[in-house]
């Protein structure tokens, strides 16, 4: 059982500035920031999840069984992620790559202390056995001062050269010719060995560049997220579901005339409609494995949305589910995201693994939350900072979908727009 307070506050951007300087002293943290995006489907401004009561940490055996278990029997929020790994519970799979970041497949927490934020009224809903510190909690949070500003310089390498880069997209392309596969998202990481950050400090660099829709920044012991991405995974409300994918991406002008242009040419561009319907049909099929007969609908197809550094095509599929079906099962029958794997999933996802050099782990993953009637809601873990500060292992991987128009110079272009934000903020004098 919790404790609900609910408090009005007067500065939103000061106080969940202060909120979430305070969380950081916390072993385990999820603090998620729709940085007042205007969409349809959302539930708070912000949320922040500290201190776990309970904890589930596993690898990817019987990874959703364990998970099912787990939710069934707590019935309250739980906080967390699943790893790009899971494929490997979800389907006969494997993942052999170089792992530099050492996070575990799924791991997921009871917090003790939750914040939901809604305009300008923030929900505080303690478990009882801590709820005598949710005022002196408030007054801590009111009371804190940020001075970060501290310059990061790190040696960034690419795991995959140019040149083998462009090799491994010919290769992919090979396997699409030969109609192994339509469509599969090739991504390399860029790496850091013996990096030194201030985790928060570098989020809230990376937060402000982008404003996206699904920021987060995740923090479990030496663990650390610190995501700017715009991509919902997947959401449930009651019996409806619904998924968002992105595919399809332009750069912005400062130029107005000519930003609107951009968008004009992305709405138009043959290629990047392919890549995005060719993913709609796919999640289809996966929502169908858990709807009801008939329910799977695309609400919108082929849409642009406008983010602060590029334009985005982003498709909304939905469908129903009965009121018997797990939450567990519609995660697992949807997962990976078909955006961050390809077509036919499974053949995509056993070429990716070939070309890949490093293991995706919570890369191309989702971080998210579960109600205590179990709905939930999840990103798509993209232009993401990981960062393991026990071993000062520093990653982020940017990818991008490869069809048969595709052009390996282009795709490599459109994933050092991609890195671009990860790269200023890690390099700022």
């Amino acid at each position: 059982m919790r404790t609900v307070i609910t408090k009005d506050i007067s500065q939103f951007s000061n106080f969940k500035n202060q909120l979430l300087h305070w969380s950081n002293q916390h072993r385990e943290v999820v603090f998620l920031d729709s940085n007042a995006y205007h969409q349809k489907y959302s539930s708070y401004d912000v949320v922040l999840a500290v201190e776990a009561f309970t904890s589930i940490k596993t690898d990817v055996k019987n990874a959703f069984q364990d998970l099912y278990q787990y939710q069934s029997q707590m019935k309250d929020w739980l906080f967390g992620y699943l790893s790009y790994d899971l494929k490997n519970d979800a389907e006969n799979l494997q993942s052999n790559n170089y792992d530099g970041l050492a996070f575990p497949d799924l791991f997921f927490f009871q917090p003790k202390k939750l914040f939901l934020i809604k305009e300008n009224q923030v929900e505080m809903q303690y478990l009882r056995m801590c709820d005598d510190e949710i005022e002196s909690d408030f007054e801590e949070i009111l009371s804190l001062t940020s001075n970060f500003q501290l310059p990061t310089s790190i040696t960034i390498e690419q795991r995959i050269s140019k040149e083998n880069y462009l090799s491994k997209v010919s290769k992919m392309l090979e396997h699409i010719h030969r109609g192994n596969i339509y469509e599969a998202n090739f991504c390399m990481e860029f790496f850091a060995e013996n990096a030194h950050i201030e985790p928060l400090e570098i989020y809230q660099k990376l937060n402000a560049i982008s404003e996206p829709p699904f920021a987060v920044y995740f923090k479990n012991d030496h663990h650390y997220l610190l995501s700017a991405s715009p991509e919902r995974y997947l959401r449930k409300e009651g019996n409806k579901v619904i998924s968002q994918p992105i595919k399809g991406t332009s750069k912005r002008s400062e130029v107005t005339i000519i930003d609107e242009q951009l968008k004009i040419d992305l709405a138009q561009n043959e290629k990047e409609s392919s890549e995005n319907i060719m993913i709609v049909d796919l999640v289809r099929n996966d929502l169908a494995h858990t709807a009801t007969k008939g329910s799977v609908q695309v609400e919108e197809l082929c849409q642009i949305y406008t983010f602060k550094q590029v334009h985005q095509m982003i498709s909304t599929i939905v469908s129903e589910v009965e009121n018997t079906t797990s939450p567990i099962e519609i995660l697992r029958s949807t997962f990976p995201m078909g955006s961050m794997t390809g077509a036919p999933k499974i053949s995509a996802m056993q070429i990716i693994e070939a070309l890949e050099e490093t293991k995706r782990g919570l890369y191309s993953g989702a971080v998210g939350y579960f109600t205590p009637i179990g709905d939930f809601d999840f990103n798509v873990v993209i232009r993401s900072i990981l960062y393991n500060s026990k071993n000062q292992y520093l990653s982020f991987s940017v990818g991008s979908a490869i069809t048969s128009q595709a052009v390996p110079e282009n795709e490599y272009e459109e994933c050092l727009l991609k890195a671009k934000a990860m790269f200023e903020v890690l390099q700022s004098k």
